[in-house]
């Protein structure tokens, strides 16, 4: 997530989607990006002589929601750039697209809350070493992956400029062509922010974490002031996070944390508000400007109302192997799912189609990304190369 960024909708947007980008399974419920995106393997950074810390499955099942939902939107944002965003280019594919886009834009806020509870309640980091090997595991893949869709770029002929010039842009924050990725610049710094102040509250004293927050807080200022002094065409400077963010990742913290029955014995209330605000989202992306801001009160409302009708939800037990399984693919699914869509989602996707054949075109099209993503993310994982592919 002005033509936002912030969301990640797609290639329209103009923006670089979370999660939840991430490494490696998560022991204890951990972080999304995404996405659908991040994960946490907090079992494995808790204390030493340390009671094991609750399983939270609800956690996983949200972060299987995030995930799909972000792939939702983006299949949909392929409809709605097939018509060039004008619905007289093609009625039928601008309605799918946007009727589906409706539906998904609290993924990216959701993972920043989930981000937020991992950091502060779910699994916080005992000391700067632990965390510093949270941050290594989710750092790898987002390089590893810009990398592979700089390469896919230029062997699809999509890359809008070359290769060494957009790879030096992606250190710095860029991201082309592989725009879902702008998620892991915010949300690598947001949780060394909250890892920060919570190594502060317990007596230590991270003076590593400390110097990469002054270093990306003075960053953009002193590059700009290098490029105005030097006359060198430097790239943007796109590591940080917003107050949006760190309100949902708070947020997070405190709902998620919150006991059984506290947001209300019966959840199926919350779906009316939240049908509400999808219709109030597909009302401002067709009336007002697309893509709809992630801090606009509409993605909060609808983000908080799927929080109480997940969080302490009871998962059956028969389903748990399976739902810890894929919310340890969700990650690398993220990373993956923009290739897909692009390999076999954009060619069949063209502007005259009726509402007739775009609406059943899509849901195939929807159920082969996820299919493939996931797929491709689970393979990898028992190939043993999850700690670079996420």
């Amino acid at each position: 997530m002005v033509q936002t960024a912030e969301r990640g909708p797609g290639p329209r947007s103009g923006s670089g989607v979370p999660p939840q980008p991430l490494a490696g399974a998560p022991a204890a419920s951990p972080s999304p990006a995404a996405g659908s995106v991040p994960s946490d393997s907090a079992a494995r950074e808790a204390a030493p002589g340390a009671p094991p810390r609750e399983h939270r499955h609800d956690i996983d099942l949200m972060r299987l929601i995030c995930s799909f939902s972000v792939m939702l939107g983006h299949v949909g944002g392929v409809f709605i750039a097939a018509v060039e965003r004008e619905e007289a280019n093609g009625p039928g594919v601008y309605w799918t697209g946007h009727v589906v886009e409706a539906l998904n834009p609290f993924a990216v806020p959701m993972y920043f809350a989930i981000a937020g509870w991992a950091v502060l309640v779910g699994a916080p980091p005992g000391d700067s070493r632990r965390m510093w090997r949270r941050i290594v595991r989710n750092t790898v893949p987002l390089f590893v992956w810009s990398a592979l869709y700089l390469a896919w770029g230029r062997w699809w002929g999509t890359n809008d400029g070359p290769v060494s010039r957009l790879a030096l842009d992606a250190v710095f924050g860029s991201v082309r062509p592989a725009y879902h990725l702008w998620f892991m610049y915010a949300y690598i710094p947001l949780i060394v922010a909250l890892a920060f102040v919570v190594l502060l509250r317990a007596g230590k004293r991270p003076w590593g974490l400390g110097a990469v927050l002054l270093v990306l807080a003075a960053a953009p200022s002193l590059m700009g002031d290098l490029e105005r002094w030097t006359g060198w065409d430097l790239p943007r400077f796109g590591w940080g996070f917003g107050v949006y963010q760190l309100m949902y990742a708070l947020a997070g913290a405190f709902l998620f944390a919150l006991p059984a029955g506290a947001l209300g014995r019966r959840r199926w209330p919350w779906a009316v508000p939240m049908a509400l605000t999808m219709a109030g989202v597909l009302w401002y992306h067709t009336q007002v400007h697309y893509v709809i801001p992630n801090a606009h009160v509409l993605v909060a409302v609808m983000t908080g109302c799927l929080l109480a009708m997940v969080t302490r939800v009871r998962v059956p037990r028969r389903w748990r192997p399976l739902l810890s399984r894929l919310a340890g693919a969700s990650l690398g699914a993220y990373m993956v799912h923009v290739l897909v869509i692009s390999a076999i989602v954009e060619p069949l996707v063209s502007p005259g189609l009726s509402g007739a054949v775009a609406a059943p075109l899509y849901a195939v099209l929807l159920a082969a990304t996820v299919a493939v993503s996931f797929g491709a993310s689970l393979l990898w994982g028992k190939a043993g190369l999850r700690k670079y592919l996420g």
